[in-house]
């Protein structure tokens, strides 16, 4: 696959109507409830009311949350989140700092920077792998790291996804209040952060679930 990336007209200013429209089907919102996908789940999810406090430390929600995007954490690494390296993780994400959008990350990162030292120990976790490292990291910072599996891949035309975002993001400096004026449209009643309207629109165009049909 190529490094650089590509993103699809779904996420054009011209195409507002079709991603609002979309953003609503895949939440249930404004008419489309019925049609709601298991993944809305995943930004809410936070059975224990601990979520908001625990921004420096994974969670059993955590777990629960990953599993609504169709994967699921094994065992082993289940474990390590919430017992043996919990303390490690958690040191990791307090380093890394409160989350913030990407678009504030100007410039690339060092090959020593926290945030790839934690996402290379989430990678490293038992059977886990990229897909669900990045949901667990976008659940812990959710505006700093998008989510990334083999749909994204396929849509962007790349194996490689944050920092080509990142700087996607520098070079487009309309995308990013875009997406956020997507959010506003869609009238969601939580907070969604711009990463993950993106991530939204990309799955279901990748899925050809683009009218609004059950999966």
């Amino acid at each position: 696959m190529r490094g650089s990336m590509e993103l699809p007209s779904l996420v054009d200013v011209g195409r507002r109507a079709d991603a609002v429209r979309v953003l609503s089907c895949y939440y249930g919102l404004n008419g489309h409830e019925a049609h709601r996908y298991a993944g809305a789940r995943f930004d809410t999810w936070d059975s224990a009311g601990t979520r908001g406090s625990s921004h420096n430390r994974f969670t059993a929600d955590d777990l629960v949350a990953v599993s609504f995007l169709s994967v699921s954490v094994p065992p082993l690494a289940a474990e390590a989140l919430l017992d043996t390296l919990a303390d490690d993780f958690a040191e990791l994400l307090e380093e890394l700092g409160p989350d913030r959008d990407l678009v504030e990350e100007r410039t690339p990162w060092a090959e020593d920077w926290v945030g790839w030292r934690l996402w290379g120990m989430l990678d490293a976790l038992p059977s886990v792998g990229p897909t669900t490292a990045s949901k667990l990291y976008a659940r812990k910072r959710p505006r700093l790291r998008p989510i990334y599996d083999s749909v994204i891949a396929e849509v962007i035309g790349s194996n490689r996804w944050w920092e080509p975002l990142r700087a996607h993001l520098q070079q487009d400096p309309g995308l990013h209040p875009h997406l956020l004026s997507l959010r506003d449209d869609l009238k969601v009643p939580f907070d969604l952060s711009a990463l993950r309207i993106l991530d939204v629109l990309l799955w279901m165009h990748g899925k050809n679930n683009t009218t609004c049909t059950l999966t």
